[in-house]
Order: structure tokens, then sequence, then C-alpha cells
């Protein structure tokens, strides 16, 4: 006879890889039901880009049947974990993790990759928002195809005035670049951008959102202290090119965060290498593998490298970001692995102590 406690202790022999620990004792086991030879459960993970899913979905099974069991169903859900404090429930109520994208220089291309990195987490199953907040060359507007909209005003209960973020691709979007008329510059002292990424922060109704992106301005200066000073991120993810000049902006961007006390969620390494499409050759226009080299010298985890596809800057222009228009593709997939990457740094940021030392390998 199949009983819940066998089944668990069977399941106890399967770990999270990125979280060091087995599902039992990470509570992942839920709705266990046995009639008969008939077993059912849920495994509940804390993100639906869990890069393992399918695996551990499988082991689980082999588990089961082990027992003797006639018939298994193991359904795969996800609760996302959150980590952003009481600070940051207090300014968005509904948002369980916020994560900065950002660069130390700019003309890396951490917009393009940033919207990606949204689309993809939306693509997974996450309820996904993205801040475009470099105020002062705001792109989110055209690279998510939502230029010259404008966001509806309304009375919350309170009857304060809220904003809603406009919605495409499955990504909830605010930029400065919907408020204002797109050939008008952004002409402000520090005190008056930073006043706009608070706003978009605590006066927009975001709803319930299991990731919220920051599309950061390239550096280290008053928009990065602003956020990192409003609420406590989850974590930054920063983006940088192959060759040394920007490798050295990366790795101030990334001790910038460190200084602050922001969790570095890993590097991401753009422009990578091209594959000319007639001959197939590779080419290392801009170096290759600097940024994995960093990541390696910081002690932070790298998060994969994306290729220079025309496609890629084509979908920027059309506001079609490139996972969306392009899924089948090889470079999509290895944006899907970059999202799910991320997703399992945030984990295990968010699971603390327990996770000290746990890296995951791409």
């Amino acid at each position: 006879m199949i009983t819940e406690a066998a089944v668990r202790s069977a399941l106890s022999t399967i770990n999270d890889p990125d979280l060091g620990r087995d599902i039992v004792s990470l509570g992942f086991v839920k709705d266990v039901v046995i009639e008969g030879a008939n077993v059912s459960l849920t495994i509940e993970l804390t993100t639906p880009a869990c890069p393992v899913k399918d695996q551990m979905q499988a082991q689980a099974e082999e588990a089961i049947r082990a027992l003797g069991a006639a018939s298994v169903v193991v359904r795969m859900g996800a609760n996302v974990s959150g980590g952003t404090g009481t600070r940051a429930n207090a300014v968005m109520p509904g948002v369980r993790n916020t994560i900065a994208v950002a660069s130390g220089k700019g003309g890396v291309g951490k917009s393009t990759v940033a919207a990606n990195l949204a689309v993809a987490l939306a693509q997974e199953g996450s309820r996904v928002g993205l801040i475009d907040a470099d105020i002062y060359g705001p792109s989110a507007p055209i690279m998510f195809g939502l230029a010259g909209r404008r966001p509806m005003l309304y009375n919350d209960e309170r009857g304060e005035r809220r904003l809603l973020p406009i919605e495409a691709h499955g990504v909830k979007v605010m930029s400065i670049g919907f408020l204002i008329d797109p050939d008008q510059p952004v002409i402000w002292r520090g005190p008056m951008a930073s006043g706009a990424l608070k706003q978009f922060m605590s006066d927009v109704d975001w709803g319930a959102l299991d990731y919220l992106v920051f599309d950061m301005p390239p550096g280290t200066g008053d928009i990065q202290l602003t956020l990192t000073q409003t609420i406590p991120l989850t974590g930054a993810v920063i983006v940088t090119t192959p060759q040394d000049v920007a490798l050295e902006d990366a790795r101030k961007a990334l001790k910038m965060f460190e200084r602050v006390n922001v969790p570095v969620l890993g590097v991401i390494e753009n422009m990578s290498y091209f594959v000319a499409p007639d001959t197939g050759n590779r080419y290392d226009i801009f170096s290759h593998g600097g940024a994995q080299r960093t990541a390696t010298e910081l002690s932070v985890p790298f998060l994969g490298e994306v290729p220079i596809v025309m496609e890629m800057r084509a979908g920027g222009d059309t506001g079609v970001p490139y996972i969306a228009g392009h899924p089948d593709t090889p470079q999509a997939e290895e944006l899907r692995t970059i999202a799910r990457a991320v997703a399992a740094q945030v984990s295990i940021a968010n699971l603390g102590p327990q996770a000290q030392g746990v890296q995951i390998e791409v």
C-alpha cells in the first residue's frame, strides 16, 4: 500500500539544483492524493521559468512509479517567491521582485536585453512589468511598439490620481516617453529625473507582478541611487559587451550595486559574436568571453551570451522584441535560457542564507 509518507520520502531524493535542497524540505510538494495504486500531486516551484522544470517532473514520476504506482500524475505549478521587503511593499504592494538591468556605459544593448528579458519571463508564465528608468533617453515606447500611446489616468478608492501602465507582448510598461512629445528633449536636473522615477513606482497601478524590470540608464548616477534608496531591489543584472572598455565600466556598475547592498544576480554578454547568414562563419567582432571572465573574477554568476542578430535590431525598431517575433530560433532559446537563469538567481536571493554559495550552471 502506497502512503503519503512513502511518496514524500521518495520525492525527498530530488534536489532543486538552483536552491541546493530537496523539493520536500523546500515545501514544493503539495496536494498529494492517493487512491489505491493511483497517485497525483503538485510540485509548486518558486518560478514558472525554472530551468529544470521538465527534468524535475520526470524524476518525480519515476520515483513514484518505483513505489509500485500504476498511475502517476505530477502537475507542475509555481508561486513566485518574493524578496522586496516591507519598504517596497509600501511603495508597490503587489510587486514581488524588482530587477535592475544596468550597464556601466551606453551602447551595449542594455535596453534590448531588458525588453527581451521581460518578454521571455512573461512567455514563461510570469506576471511582468517594465519601468523605462532612462528618463533622458527613453526607448521602451519604440521597442514595445507603443509610440504615441498615452497611459490612462483614474482616481483610486482614496481619491488619488493613478496611472495605468500600457501592456504589450505580455508586459506592463511605463516610460516618460508616454508622457512627453517624442521630439521634446528632457532637459531636467537630477532631482526632477529622480522624482519622475519615484512617481513611476508610487503613482502607477502595477497590480500583482512577479517581476518588475527596471531598464536603467548607463552609469552610476542619480537614477541608480534614487532607485536603491526608494526600494530594496531584489537584485541587479549587468549587461556588457566583450571588449575591455565596456568590461571596465561594467565592473564599476557591479561594484556600485555591491556598495549599496544590492545583490548582483549576474552578468550578460551582449553582442557576443556574429554568425554571417550567407556563409555561416562566426566572427567575434567585439572579442568574446570577456564577460564570463569578469564574472568569474568578481565571483558573480555568468548568465549567458547574446549574439549580434540583425533581426534583433530590427525588432527593437519595429516594436516587436526579438523573442516575440522569432520565438523558434536558437537565439530566442538563448534568451529564454538567460531569463530562466535570472529567475533562478532571484529565487536563490530570496531564499537567503539557506542558499548561500549556491550558483547555477547555464
